[in-house]
């Protein structure tokens, strides 16, 4: 068994596979003391993990390769159960929401989301029972959204089976998620 790591509070690990972006996000958190360290995807990851125990992380949802944001939360969990985690996502859903704060995220922010709102999510980390509930139906193009990214999650993010499972053509998918969502 190897000797438990102090935890290091001020230290933030990004988990992103666009480097630009990562790299703009970490000189940003740099700036206002924190140390960062960047990992590309799960593998990368669990190599930092071995040396190092930040008191933050931030999980792109989406990543390249065979693992999706959803297995580094998991992983981060299991590393350390007192980090907080925020998840961060283009293709947000409340299917993948669920599962990553199911999975140890305290928090699930859509892109574009700038240091700022990261920062706040920290900050909320337990929650808020005074939130605004809305009174509005949910409508049938949010309900398909719902269930085009329940079932990307799913699949880890794989196109083709997610539109096989859909029983849709994959382009009539990658059309369908190359579109802006309507609030």
């Amino acid at each position: 068994m190897t000797e438990a790591l102090p935890q290091d509070e001020r230290l933030l690990l990004i988990v992103e596979d666009d480097e630009a972006f990562a790299r703009t996000l970490s000189r940003s958190f740099e700036r206002r003391g924190y140390r960062v360290l960047h990992a590309d995807g799960l593998d990368a990851m669990n190599e930092l993990l071995k040396d190092h125990d930040p008191g933050y992380a931030v999980v792109d949802l989406k990543l390249k390769g065979e693992a999706s944001g959803l297995a580094c939360v998991q992983a981060l969990n299991e590393h350390n159960q007192d980090m907080l985690i925020v998840v961060l996502t283009g293709y947000a859903s409340i299917a993948t929401a669920v599962e990553a704060v199911k999975l140890g995220a305290c928090h699930y922010l859509a892109k574009p989301s700038n240091t700022d709102d990261i920062e706040a999510a920290f900050q909320r980390a337990g929650g808020d029972a005074e939130v605004e509930l809305t009174a509005r139906a949910t409508d049938l193009k949010t309900l398909e959204w719902e269930r085009i990214h329940e079932t990307l999650a799913e699949t880890g993010f794989n196109i083709s089976e997610t539109a096989r499972r859909l029983g849709m053509h994959r382009r009539t998918l990658a059309r369908k998620l190359g579109k802006q969502r309507v609030k």
